[in-house]
Order: structure tokens, then C-alpha cells, then sequence
């Protein structure tokens, strides 16, 4: 662990030269979503590539940088695409982004992604708050020795997406007329897509979403004391479901048509995080 400690550490120095020494809010952008840094105010870039030890995403519609400015008052840091387990990562190793950039300061991770539709109360092009997961990947970002400086050894996970944050959330969909509802993220390896069986069983188990990314970020956020809110894109209906096509083409060409409602949401939960971190300041 020390190893990791110190690559860690090298890794948020490197960032630190290049980005604002501190930020309020972190944000990670699914497949497709990835406009919403393009709206920052006094934007800095760093790619990935740039900052020692972070491993760089193989998949498509995912840029691989960090992008850092400002949304009102908010200091923001974006990861712009992340990287995968499928990709033949360790999970420690997959985690060191979101840990180098979640050690700039924030307290509030919004963590997005594309997913598929498992629940028939969900469609293609709903935008949807995640209140719990359900981890089928068999992987955990905290296996291995625990560094007692970053988190316990044993997490508590009964509240990994936050409450509160997601009132915040569906006070700020009615803000801007985008009706959110709630659901469970089933977490899968990947790369290959799901089964009509394997998706019933997500059904069986109260899965209402499918995807292949985000619950190793949440555990390691978590770990780190991050509070988490999550939000979903379904851009297409699982396997087995009338209408289904699975095609990564079509997962972006969805995420991407969803981009502006996404833009909107995000932009007015970040309003009200100013206002919560104004009103505990005083």
C-alpha cells in the first residue's frame, strides 16, 4: 500500500501544479455526457496522460481529462471519461483518478453514467437518480491492505448515494421541468452486454438499471468520507426488454440527445450546492 500511497500522492501533486489547489464539487461524466465541462467558466485541462500513474480509458466517447473552472461560485474539477475493470484494470489502480482528484477538497461527488433500461417504469432517455447499487462484478476497489489516511477498513455503505443530495436533485429537476425518479444500479463486468436471463435476474434482484462503471468511484469515494450523488442516463432498454438494441454507437447517440436536459439538470443541482455550502458557511 505504501506504493500506492506515494503514486497517490505524485499524482495529486502533479495536479495540483497544474489545477486549483482546492475544489467544492467533483463530477464525473458518463459515455456521452461529456459537454457539460465545455459550460465551465475560466476552464483548465489537464489530460490524464499528464499526471503520472493514471491509467487513460481505451473506449470511445470517453476524452480522458480533468477539466477544472468554475459554475457560479462553485470551484468545479470534472473527470471528462473514466476508466473501466473491463479494460483489464485492477480496481485499486482503476480508483486513482477519482482518489487524486476527490483529494483537491471536495465534499460532493456527482457521479454519472450511461445505463441500460432493466425496470419497465424506465426508458431510453430517462434521467435517473441511483439510491443504491448492487455489486455483480465481483470486484472491490478496498481489497488489499487498507491506508488508515484515506478511510476505515470497513466502510459503511447503507447510505453511498445520499439522501439528501437527492432531494436536492428532484428539487432541481422541478426547477428546470425534468422529472427524476429513483432507482438501483446493478453493477456488471462487462464488456459484453447482458443476457434476457441475465436481466431478468437484475429484475428478481430489484435492479432497475444495468451498467458497467461508477460503483468502484462510489466505494472509493465512500472510503474516502465523499459524500455521493448519483444520476443515470438509460440510453437504451435491457436486454430481453421490446425494443432493445445494444450498440455502443447507439448508447452515445442517446446520451448525447439527453445532453442538453442533462446540462440544465446538472447546472441547477451545482446552484443549489452553492447555496447549501453559502448557508453552512455562516
Amino acid at each position: 500500500m505504501t506504493g500506492y500511497r506515494e503514486e497517490l500522492e505524485q499524482a495529486v501533486a502533479t495536479l495540483r501544479g497544474r489545477a486549483p489547489e482546492r475544489i467544492d464539487v467533483a463530477v464525473i461524466l458518463g459515455s456521452g455526457l461529456g459537454a457539460f465541462a465545455d459550460r465551465l467558466a475560466e476552464p483548465v485541462v489537464v489530460p490524464y496522460g499528464d499526471v503520472p500513474h493514471l491509467p487513460v480509458s481505451t473506449v470511445q466517447g470517453h476524452a480522458g481529462r480533468y477539466v477544472f473552472g468554475r459554475w457560479g461560485d462553485l470551484r468545479v474539477g470534472v473527470m471528462a471519461g473514466r476508466v473501466h475493470l473491463y479494460e483489464g484494470l485492477d480496481p485499486a489502480r482503476l480508483v486513482l483518478p477519482v482518489r487524486t482528484l476527490l483529494s483537491l477538497g471536495a465534499g460532493v461527488l456527482v457521479v454519472t453514467n450511461a445505463s441500460g433500461a432493466v425496470s419497465e417504469s424506465v426508458d431510453a432517455g430517462d434521467l435517473v437518480l441511483i439510491k443504491d447499487h448492487i455489486n455483480l462484478a465481483g470486484r472491490n476497489p478496498l481489497v488489499g491492505p487498507n491506508d488508515e489516511s484515506l478511510g476505515p477498513r470497513f466502510p459503511d455503505m447503507q447510505n453511498a448515494y445520499d439522501a439528501d443530495l437527492r432531494a436536492l436533485a428532484r428539487d432541481a429537476g422541478r426547477a428546470v421541468g425534468i422529472t427524476l425518479s429513483e432507482g438501483v444500479y446493478a453493477f456488471m463486468l462487462g464488456p459484453s452486454y447482458e443476457t434476457p436471463a441475465e436481466i431478468r435476474m437484475l429484475a428478481a434482484m430489484g435492479g432497475d438499471l444495468v451498467g458497467m462503471s461508477t460503483v468502484p468511484e462510489v466505494i472509493a469515494a465512500r472510503h474516502m468520507g465523499v459524500e455521493v450523488l448519483g444520476i443515470s442516463c438509460a440510453t437504451n432498454r435491457a436486454a430481453g426488454r421490446p425494443g432493445a438494441k445494444l450498440d455502443h454507437e447507439d448508447v452515445q447517440r442517446v446520451a448525447r440527445q439527453v445532453s442538453s436536459d442533462f446540462i440544465k439538470l446538472l447546472g441547477a443541482i451545482l446552484e443549489r450546492l452553492g447555496s447549501r455550502g453559502s448557508e453552512q458557511d455562516r
